[in-house]
């Protein structure tokens, strides 16, 4: 299998930076919606991921997209691709 095939199989999130106090990381809160099994309402949930940030450039508020990749820490194994939208 191809290095690029494996690569392409790789999670990605979309969430928004809920702390940037740490070098080079960051948390991204990611929201998910699911149905109540029994009754049918969505619920909101939202998972927070620890996101290696190489340079430091997200900050509180931005909107990222993360990708799923090597563990580079206890805690971290996921790696900033871009920032979607800047925070106001």
């Amino acid at each position: 299998m191809a290095e690029n095939e494996t690569r392409n199989r790789r999670k990605v999130r979309v969430g928004v930076v809920v702390s940037d106090s740490r070098d080079k990381t960051i948390t991204v809160e990611v929201p998910n919606l699911t149905a109540h099994p029994r009754y049918d309402k969505v619920v909101r949930h939202s998972t927070k991921f620890h996101v290696h940030d190489e340079t430091n450039d997200a900050n509180v508020g931005d909107t990222v997209q993360i990708v799923e990749t090597r563990p580079i820490s206890k805690q971290k194994r996921w790696r900033l691709t871009e920032i979607v939208e800047r925070a106001r």
